[in-house]
C-alpha cells in the first residue's frame, strides 16, 4: 500500500478555521463579558423584587404616598361600616315597607299590626333593629330605629319626647365610651339620619310635624319624605313639595342640606347633586312585591289602571332617596359627629344638661376627688381664720 500524499496548501486551508482568535478578538470578547457581568442582577434580588413587590426607588418623582388611600380603603373594608337610620311619622304611612325596599331585607319578620283596642293604650316606644348587610365584600352594620305609636294618641303634644330622649341617650353612651379607657372598640349607635314621613293626604305640614322637626333639627339630620306618593298626580306632588318647603322655611326648621360638589368633580356628579336638591322632600312609594311588566320582574304596586314601579324615576323619588342615602352616608355621619354630637358634648361639659352617667369605678374616683376638694377648702378657711386672728394681735402689740 502506498503512503497518502498531502499537499501543504490544502492542509493549511483545512485547519485555518480552527486557528486561535486574534488579540483584537480576545479583547472584544473580554469587553462584552465584563459588560454583561456588570449589568447582570443577582438571582436573589430579582426573586425578592418579584416576591415582595418593592417600589423601585430609582423611579423619578415617586415616593409612594399615592398608595395611602388604598391603605385606608383596605382598613375600612376590613373594619366595616356602621349607620343608624331613624324613621318617624304617623302609623300607616309605610315606614317599614320603605325601609325594607331600600335595603332589600325584612327587618320586621315577626311584627304584628295592633288592633284598635291596643292602639288606645299604646304609647310611643323605640324599636331598634340591627342587621348585618354585606355587598361585594363590604359589610354594613345597619340599625333602623322605628317609632311605633307616634302620633296615634288623642293628645300628641309630648309624643316626640321619648324620641328626643333616645337620641340624647345614644349621645351620652358614646360620650361615656369615648371618655373611658377602652376606646378602640366603640360601637357607634348615634342616630345619623331621620326620615320624617309626611302624609300625602294633607295640604302641607301638620302642627305635630312642625313641633317634631323644631324639637329635633338641632339633634339629628332630618330628611322629609312624602309617603304614598302614588295617591297624588305629578302637579299635586310639585304643589305639595313647594308648600312643605315654604312651611319649613317660615318655621325656621333646619333640614339636612346636601353639600356642594367640589370643583374637581365631574359634571355628572354635579348634575346629580343638583337633581337631588330639587327633589327634597322626596315623594316615595314603597313595595316589596315583585310584578312582571313587559317580560321582566320589577318591584311595584299593581292597580286596575296599571303598575307603579318603585324604582322608576318617572313614577316616584325612591331611586333618588336611595342614591342620596348611599352617596352621602359618610357626610351624614360627619355632620352628626362634627355638629350635633359636638354641640351635645359642649353642653354636657358646661354642665347645662346634667352629668354623664358613670360606672361604679368612675363614680368612686369622682367622690374621692370631691372629698379632696372639700378638705382643701377647709384648710384654706382655717388658714384664713388664723391670719385674721393674728392681724388684731399685731395691732394691739404695736399700740402698747
Amino acid at each position: 500500500m502506498s503512503d497518502p500524499k498531502y499537499n501543504p496548501s490544502e492542509i493549511r486551508k483545512k485547519y485555518e478555521g480552527y486557528s486561535s482568535p486574534t488579540t483584537k478578538e480576545r479583547e472584544e470578547q473580554l469587553k462584552f463579558k465584563t459588560h454583561a457581568e456588570r449589568h447582570r442582577k443577582p438571582e436573589s434580588e430579582t426573586e425578592q423584587k418579584k416576591t415582595f413587590g418593592f417600589t423601585n426607588p430609582e423611579t423619578p418623582g415617586y415616593v409612594g404616598f399615592a398608595n395611602l388611600p388604598n391603605q385606608v380603603h383596605r382598613k375600612s373594608v376590613k373594619k366595616g361600616f356602621e349607620f343608624t337610620l331613624m324613621v318617624a311619622g304617623e302609623s300607616g304611612l309605610g315606614k317599614s315597607t320603605l325601609v325594607n325596599s331600600l335595603f332589600l331585607t325584612d327587618l320586621y319578620p315577626e311584627r304584628e299590626v295592633p288592633d284598635a283596642d291596643a292602639k288606645v293604650k299604646q304609647t310611643v316606644k323605640i324599636d331598634a333593629s340591627t342587621v348585618e348587610i354585606e355587598e361585594r365584600g363590604v359589610k354594613l352594620r345597619l340599625t333602623v330605629v322605628d317609632t311605633p305609636g307616634y302620633g296615634d294618641a288623642i293628645n300628641c303634644s309630648d309624643c316626640y319626647k321619648p324620641i328626643i330622649q333616645y337620641i340624647d341617650d345614644q349621645f351620652e353612651r358614646y360620650l361615656h365610651d369615648e371618655s373611658g379607657l377602652n376606646r378602640r372598640h366603640i360601637v357607634d349607635n348615634r342616630v345619623h339620619c331621620c326620615f320624617y314621613f309626611v302624609s300625602s293626604t294633607g295640604h302641607g305640614l301638620k302642627p305635630l310635624d312642625v313641633e317634631f322637626m323644631k324639637a329635633l333639627h338641632n339633634k339629628v339630620n332630618i330628611v322629609p319624605v312624602i309617603s304614598k306618593a302614588d295617591t297624588l298626580t305629578m302637579p299635586e306632588v310639585k304643589k305639595l313639595k313647594k308648600r312643605i318647603l315654604e312651611e319649613i322655611a317660615v318655621n325656621g326648621i333646619q333640614i339636612y342640606q346636601l353639600p356642594d360638589a367640589d370643583d374637581d368633580e365631574d359634571e355628572d356628579f354635579k348634575e346629580q347633586t343638583r337633581c337631588l336638591r330639587e327633589s327634597i322632600p322626596f315623594a316615595v312609594v314603597g313595595s316589596t312585591q315583585m310584578i312582571e311588566v313587559k317580560g321582566k320582574k320589577v318591584r311595584g304596586r299593581l292597580y286596575p289602571w296599571g303598575v307603579v314601579e318603585v324604582e322608576n324615576p318617572d313614577h316616584c323619588d325612591f331611586l333618588k332617596l336611595r342614591t342620596m342615602l348611599i352617596t352621602h352616608m359618610q357626610d351624614l355621619q360627619e355632620v352628626t359627629h362634627d355638629l350635633h354630637y359636638e354641640n351635645f358634648r359642649a353642653r354636657r361639659l358646661q354642665g347645662k344638661e346634667g352629668e354623664v352617667p358613670l360606672d361604679a369605678s368612675d363614680r368612686a374616683l369622682q367622690e374621692k376627688d370631691a372629698e379632696l376638694r372639700r378638705m382643701q377648702q377647709m384648710v384654706q378657711q382655717m388658714q384664713a381664720q388664723m391670719k385674721a386672728q393674728k392681724g388684731p394681735a399685731k395691732v394691739k402689740s404695736q399700740e402698747l
